[in-house]
């Protein structure tokens, strides 16, 4: 069977960060007509707090297709604006807002939404890192048909990868967006024509992965090395896991990993020298690896027992 191009002169797409851009590429690399780019208002970012825009901004911008950036789509103007387009089919990718059943309605293929997951486990915003956390063997991307629920439309096709043993959340994202343009792509024909048919989540086995907050970063050293081996890689690289020192100064950790054999208690110091730093655990100890203090760059243990004296 040859490769089947269907022409649909107009799509919507929505989205906001990284993974989003990937698949908003796919879309313009296939020849798609993307007639115009919903994506998250411009935000204060970084230290000099300077305004950002968003990668499908940025990406959209460089292809000449229209941005609109609403800060609600629960607006009549908003649905209004969104008529005018005409849109045959409306494509979202972490968007970050939540559509009203009035968008929904509007084209007339409907919406579709790529997520990093292979629902229904880890709806909601922060499925990578959830499946990271759990310690998942395996995790993808779906293809689905929204609905005005959080991620419980319809599936219409899916991709599933392996996690690596050591994977942190910023190397299985850029896996997963690449498998989500992909993903899109290969199935917009199928679900245009109707050959792709959607199948029905098992809502008994949904699971959600709620919004990071920083804190939710902090290590526990009551946990078990693995649970905490997992939570490093599972925030790096945002917000990024870490420890406070006895006298509050707030350490980094990017990477680590399980050594067996420890008991003791958890949180004390089984090894702070030049070979490297190993700190006891609910369970195990960890080696941490790579440590960042305040305004400094990323080191290795070794350099870090130089720039400060946690015993």
């Amino acid at each position: 069977m040859g490769h089947q191009t269907l022409s649909i002169p107009r799509i919507v797409f929505a989205g906001t960060p990284e993974f989003a851009r990937a698949s908003l590429s796919a879309l313009v690399e296939a020849e798609h007509s993307v007639v115009a780019a919903y994506t998250q208002p411009d935000r204060p970012a970084g230290r000099g707090r300077r305004m950002t825009t968003s990668p499908v901004k940025r990406f959209a911008e460089d292809n000449d297709i229209a941005v609109l950036q609403p800060a609600s789509l629960h607006d009549d103007a908003v649905a209004t604006e969104l008529q005018a387009l005409q849109p045959d089919l409306m494509i979202v990718a972490a968007y970050g807002l939540l559509l009203p059943q009035s968008v929904l309605d509007i084209p007339t293929h409907g919406c579709l939404n790529v997520h990093a997951s292979v629902l229904p486990r880890w709806r909601g915003a922060a499925p990578i890192q959830a499946a990271i956390l759990a310690g998942d063997e395996t995790t993808g991307v779906s293809l689905m048909r929204m609905t005005a629920g959080l991620d419980c439309g319809p599936v219409f096709s899916e991709s599933v990868v392996t996690i690596g043993a050591n994977e942190c959340a910023g190397e299985l994202h850029d896996r997963l967006a690449a498998l989500g343009g992909e993903l899109l792509v290969a199935g917009l024909p199928g679900v245009l024509n109707g050959e792709l048919v959607s199948s029905e989540q098992d809502e008994s086995r949904a699971t959600y992965a709620a919004k990071i907050q920083k804190q939710d970063a902090e290590l526990d050293w009551g946990q078990t090395a693995r649970e905490l081996q997992r939570h490093i890689r599972a925030y790096n690289p945002a917000p990024g896991a870490f420890f406070f020192t006895d006298n509050a100064v707030r350490v980094k950790v990017w990477q680590a990993s399980v050594v067996s054999g420890i008991s003791a208690t958890p949180g004390s110091f089984e090894q702070y020298d030049g070979a490297g730093i190993v700190v006891a655990c609910g369970r195990d100890g960890l080696r941490l690896e790579s440590l960042q203090l305040p305004g400094k760059r990323p080191v290795p243990a070794r350099e870090f027992v130089t720039q400060i004296d946690l015993q």
